[in-house]
């Protein structure tokens, strides 16, 4: 056995006999790490291209949004699912079936991108329009999705890997593929928007290729026999079983992002109808930000995963419910402070994206209302996650609808008829606390169930 090997073997038996809040730091930091440098590729794009295009170019890239959220929601369709099938396999000492569930997963990514992008790409305009696209920013949203798709085949593969490198005892390995991707981004971008002169394109130029390294870097990963978790001869013909098995646990992470699409859809109809396209923009820095502190939230529940589900895997339901819970206080903890600075510096937030003095009073004051109980959905995303985990796929998925189907979109439907633009930034702390309580009650019942069992 390689020094390579011994060493992941020793990592993934660490799962089962290390101390819980110690392993969810090694795991947790490159993850959290990870996810905030994947973060910095939307929101550097969308700081260069505020300060150096303007407001009509920050709302054409808040329509985008839902697009992309498509595109991600199709990824990590398979990602997510791969990752928790993975540690899942690993734990229970099946390593043959986790390393066809690599192999699978890379085939199920190549043709799943392949569909939707041909189909994006002929029907991009009629999409950004249906999805409130206006006449001013139309143009903007049409040049970066035209200059993004190429790549989205190409992000699909890089974070997917990714999330399987962690889960299969590579923690260190997955965080540097995404400092790798964001620092090249951080140096590209700037150079495509400003020097060479090419604007909201430039942004989706540099975004591709970033990615494209750390493609390069995972796929060389699990080309390497000596790794634990590496990509074997027939393990990329599509088996029945392993794609159920990956598209399962897969769905519920899948349908937030998807959730995440047809929530900014109306969003961006009804503020551009109560506010036009500087209520648009002053969502997208609203949307911007907090999904900066969810990515802090997921990097947590990203280095829980491989703890919770090896330990599932292995029968070690009392360090599965610890891991839970020194997950929930974390994601509690990081949130509250991005809720304490979201409520007590909105306006500096805004500034970051703009210098217009209207965008940036429409932002501030969405702020305040829109992050009233932000504070409770660190509970929320982890409950999520902990059910994907074990794989319990119904509960994982009507959870994960909760929040954003099941009780933003009738509130973005109801409440803007009665109190316009402040309706809607009320729609999302009701759905955060009304969300928050369904999660608690679910958790409550399958710690229950679990108790007996220990």
């Amino acid at each position: 056995m390689s020094q390579t090997q011994s060493a992941t073997n020793g990592n993934m038996n660490l799962l089962a006999t290390g101390r819980i809040s110690r392993l969810l730091w090694d795991y947790s930091l490159p993850a959290v790490v990870g996810m905030l440098v994947m973060s910095l590729y939307n929101v550097i794009d969308r700081i260069f291209i505020g300060q150096g295009v303007g407001t009509e170019a920050i709302a054409g890239l808040a329509i985008t949004f839902p697009v992309m959220n498509i595109a991600a929601a199709l990824g990590v369709l398979i990602g997510a699912g791969a990752a928790a099938r993975t540690s899942i396999f690993m734990g229970a000492g099946d390593r043959d079936r986790a390393s066809l569930v690599l192999g699978n997963s890379l085939t199920l990514i190549i043709i799943n991108a392949t569909v939707y992008i041909s189909l994006m790409w002929i029907f991009i305009d009629d999409i950004l329009i249906a999805f409130g696209a206006s006449d001013a920013s139309l143009p903007y949203a049409h040049d970066f999705m035209t200059f993004i798709m190429p790549g989205m085949l190409i992000m699909n593969i890089g974070f997917s890997l990714t999330n399987v490198m962690r889960a299969s005892g590579y923690p260190i390995k997955a965080m540097l593929s995404m400092m790798i991707g964001a620092g090249a981004n951080l140096i590209l971008a700037p150079i495509f928007i400003f020097a060479l002169g090419l604007g909201i394109k430039g942004a989706a130029i540099a975004t591709d290729l970033a990615m494209s390294l750390v493609t390069i870097y995972t796929i060389t990963h699990f080309c390497r026999p000596s790794h634990n978790l590496h990509f074997r001869r027939g393990s990329f013909r599509l088996r029945r079983s392993i794609v159920l098995d990956i598209i399962g646990i897969g769905a519920a992470p899948s349908l937030v992002n998807a959730a995440s699409c047809f929530i900014n859809v109306i969003m961006n109809k009804t503020l551009y109808l109560h506010g036009g396209d500087n209520a648009v923009a002053a969502a997208g820095i609203f949307v911007t930000f907090t999904s900066l502190i969810c990515m802090v939230v997921v990097g947590i529940c990203q280095g829980m995963q491989p703890i919770v589900g090896y330990n599932y895997g292995a029968g070690r339901l009392d360090r599965l419910k610890r891991a839970y819970w020194t997950a929930v206080l974390w994601a509690t903890c990081v949130v509250a402070a991005g809720c304490a600075i979201g409520l007590l510096f909105p306006d500096l937030i805004a500034r970051a994206f703009t210098s217009d003095a209207a965008l940036i009073a429409t932002t501030a004051s969405g702020f305040r209302i829109a992050m009233l109980c932000f504070v409770v959905v660190g509970f929320q995303i982890v409950s999520t996650t902990f059910f994907q985990s074990i794989g319990k796929v119904g509960q994982s998925i009507f959870l994960s609808l909760t929040r954003q189907v099941l009780f933003l979109i009738p509130l973005l439907l109801i409440l803007p008829r009665m109190y316009q633009l402040q309706g809607i930034w009320s729609s999302f702390p009701i759905s955060d606390l009304i969300a928050t309580l369904v999660a608690a009650a679910m958790i409550y019942r399958q710690l229950c169930i679990i108790d007996k069992k220990v």
